[in-house]
């Protein structure tokens, strides 16, 4: 065992946690894969092979039910480096932009404050404006040997190896044979299905070598027993139904920690060697975690628990995931989990689950899938992706792990239904979350706020008002159309959205028992009312109806005009007319992509759609 000496003494004091010398704290290692779930050997998959995982596993404790709390990477990253969830912050959609209040920090602030030396290598993919002090360097040379001697490091080694992109490349030699994998119940068993879940687990194998890599360099270095070790997948798997889903197949991700001898004292409660911890945990949770064991006190307004380190706290009863936009198109689902039952709650049940998303699509899965959905030759389990969504799902993983099996209407399950429903709207009113404005709304109405700060003011964001009008459109309920209309008359532009989009998920027959609201609708203030006015009119209504909705959609479409978060609106909602659509191939042809307007990371989702919707219109 080995420990450097400070050149210079360290004190922290710390505002949250008392006075602590930089020589009793631990350093911290977080080793980070990309678009994995926990398809190791150390959590019984015989097929995988990743022995250096597994030997954190061996001399380690792992969780069994481990929640990403976001199924794709920006959000999910979001969620890690601030403490919050996305819903509250109005960063939930994939690869947006915005910032925390002022006084708030990411968490290697306050680490920092404490004497460390924090250090990224070398992916960051938030969804905050980085300001202020984050990393001593985040960078592909950032490394704990760049830290003064005897400073205590946190330092963060994400690896893309096992990313989606990678699962696709051709020319490449199976090392897993393909016959030997499991194709979950919910994929179609063909030879492109199994190339790809083969490759999937090839690059596991070679992700585990890089993990192998650091774990050498940290004996190398002496600090293999004075270094508290983590491991974990950034979300499920780069496969189509598992990346981007808030089902278990999109959340649940491998975690791993090793808490050496001489740090025992800030080990989990139930911690044993080899051991397996049944305590739910999530990426919430990691910011106050990693505080904890620093001895810092977690913020007030994060809103996970440590468990871990000095202010471990009692084990949640719950977990929640989320999912809004992902890259170019919208979408807003709420999950949450008890360990063995997944709830889903779907705000917008008239959108198939595998709505057309240019990045996804290039898997070789994704396309032979919904090929055969289009031929007529899948099952119903099969089928289901391609379709649209139920207002809510249940699932018991216990026998159900693909999550194929819809219990929410089996009278059997009602209270397991009633609790975790309750569970997340509760969760969603705890949080305040602000996923129930349109994304323009998130940004135009925060004004010099942060939205996380619009999100907590109850006199600018009538959470209660919002969240029935969207719980009411999204029920279904054919009997609810009348106090839907009637929200068409409220003085908030939000809960004049969902009575829009309530209307829509009824079709034809909402928009007979809407036609006047609809049509008023079109000059709404609002862009996004006007915009699902105008689609629900387009799909559903008579012929003068569909020339009004593409003369009000032609125009919102425009980027520059409207800004990207209308224009993506509006051209999802074309999108979703088919043929009707057609005479806005010249105006959509026509159309300048945004890219110069287009918020950090954005840029690229209109020009995708405008691709799609030219190539679609003009066939």
């Amino acid at each position: 065992m080995m420990r450097y000496l400070l050149l210079l003494t360290i004190t922290s004091v710390v505002a949250f946690g008392g006075t602590l010398h930089a020589a009793d704290l631990p350093n911290i290692l977080w080793i980070t894969s990309e678009d994995n779930g926990p398809e190791l050997g150390c959590y019984g998959d015989k097929y995988a092979d990743s022995p250096n995982i597994d030997s954190i596993a061996a001399k380690g404790m792992k969780y069994k039910r481990a929640w990403s709390n976001a199924p794709v990477c920006a959000p999910a990253r979001t969620t890690i480096i601030s403490g919050i969830y996305p819903p509250a912050l109005g960063a939930e959609h994939m690869r947006s932009q915005t910032q925390l209040p002022e006084g708030f920090h990411m968490f290697p602030y306050y680490l920092h404050e404490a004497g460390y030396y924090c250090t990224n290598n070398s992916k960051e993919d938030y969804n905050l404006a980085k300001e202020g002090y984050v990393w001593d360097e985040s960078s592909g040379k950032a490394h704990w040997r760049n830290r003064q001697d005897g400073q205590p490091f946190f330092a963060v080694f994400n690896f893309t190896t096992s990313h989606e992109s990678q699962l696709r490349k051709r020319p490449h030699t199976p090392v897993h044979d393909p016959a030997g994998v499991r194709v979950p119940a919910y994929h179609p068993d063909t030879p492109e299905v199994r190339r790809d879940w083969a490759q999937y687990y090839d690059k596991i194998t070679d992700m585990d070598k890089q993990v192998g890599r650091v774990l050498a360099q940290l004996k190398e270095d002496g600090l293999d027993e004075d270094t508290i070790i983590f491991y974990y997948g950034d979300h499920g798997s780069g496969m189509p139904r598992s990346k981007r889903w808030p089902y278990d197949s999109g959340l649940h991700v491998p975690m791993i920690v090793h808490v050496p001898e001489m740090y025992k004292k800030l080990a989990p409660k139930e911690y044993e060697v080899g051991g397996t911890s049944e305590r739910l945990v999530g990426f919430i949770d990691l910011a106050p975690t990693v505080l904890s064991l620093a001895g810092i006190e977690p913020l007030q307004w994060m809103q996970g628990n440590a468990f871990m380190g000095k202010y471990e706290t009692k084990p949640p009863k719950y977990m929640f995931g989320f999912r809004g936009r992902m890259d170019e198109r919208y979408d807003m689902l709420r999950t949450c989990t008890d360990g063995q039952f997944v709830y889903v709650k779907n705000y917008m049940p008239h959108k198939i689950y595998g709505q057309h998303i240019d990045y996804m699509f290039q898997t070789p899965t994704t396309q032979v899938w919904k090929k055969l959905f289009d031929e007529g030759k899948l099952n119903e389990a099969q089928s289901h992706f391609w379709q649209v969504k139920p207002a809510q799902e249940l699932y018991d993983l216990a026998t159900d792990p693909d999550e194929v099996n819809n219990l929410a209407g089996d009278s059997q399950y009602a209270d397991k239904l009633n609790e975790l429903r309750t569970a997340v709207l509760n969760w969603q009113k705890e949080i305040r979350d602000i996923g129930f404005l349109p994304e323009d709304q998130i940004h135009s109405r925060s004004g010099d706020k942060s939205p996380y700060e619009l999100g907590h003011d109850a006199s600018s964001y009538d959470l209660d008002a919002v969240m029935d009008a969207a719980l009411l459109a999204s029920s279904l309920d054919p009997k609810a159309l009348p106090k839907i209309n009637s929200e068409f008359g409220a003085s908030d532009p939000a809960v004049r959205y969902w009575a829009a989009m309530g209307v829509l998920m009824r079709g034809e027959a909402g928009v007979q028992g809407a036609h006047e609201q609809l049509r008023a609708a079109l000059n709404d203030e609002s862009p996004s009312v006007r915009c699902i006015a105008a689609e629900a009119l387009g799909r559903y209504g008579n012929a003068e109806d569909v020339k009004l909705s593409l003369d009000t959609l032609g125009k919102l479409a425009d980027p520059v005009e409207n800004g990207v978060y209308v224009s993506m609106l509006a051209l999802n909602s074309i999108d979703a007319m088919d043929e009707k659509a057609k005479p806005l191939a010249p105006v959509l042809a026509k159309l300048p992509n945004g890219n110069k307007q287009a918020p950090p990371r954005t840029g690229g989702y209109v020009p995708r759609l405008l691709q799609d919707l030219n190539q679609e219109l003009s066939e």
